[in-house]
């Protein structure tokens, strides 16, 4: 017996779940940018941070975990190098808000009225990654 509901409960969770890969993807793809550009972070980041029984420069953890609240200001240092970082990372972090807050046509909690436009920023941050990516490898 196949149970029916008027809300796809699974394909819902899939979407949510992909967004939130892709989400952590460029969070990932500027971690990796942040550090192969750590000179540009060390004048902003200059105090240390304790790891365990370590510690470890500031700007090394900083583009390592690249925490969420710091991304904005990660991209737009490693921006003059790497073209597209900063509109890259604003439009991940919107995509991030909406993933917390669902679609808001008012525009109060979230930028992204629907999931069909969050669909289609989904599209552009993937393309734009890919061509920033080709980039690098020149």
């Amino acid at each position: 017996m196949e149970i029916k509901t008027s809300l796809n409960i699974i394909e819902t969770a899939e979407s949510r779940f992909q967004e939130a890969l892709k989400e952590l993807a460029w969070k990932s793809i500027l971690s990796y940018l942040a550090l192969r550009n750590l000179e540009l972070l060390e004048s902003r980041y200059k105090k240390f941070e304790r790891v365990g029984p370590r510690t470890i420069p500031l700007h090394e953890w900083i583009a390592a975990v690249m925490p969420i609240n710091r991304m904005t200001e990660v991209s737009t240092m490693i921006e003059e190098r790497i073209r597209g970082a900063a509109k890259l990372t604003a439009l991940a972090l919107q995509l991030h808000e909406f993933q917390y807050n669902g679609p808001d046509p008012e525009g109060v909690r979230s930028r992204i009225p629907n999931e069909d436009t969050a669909k289609d920023l989904i599209k552009i941050l993937l393309e734009k990654t890919r061509e920033m990516i080709r980039s690098l490898e020149k």
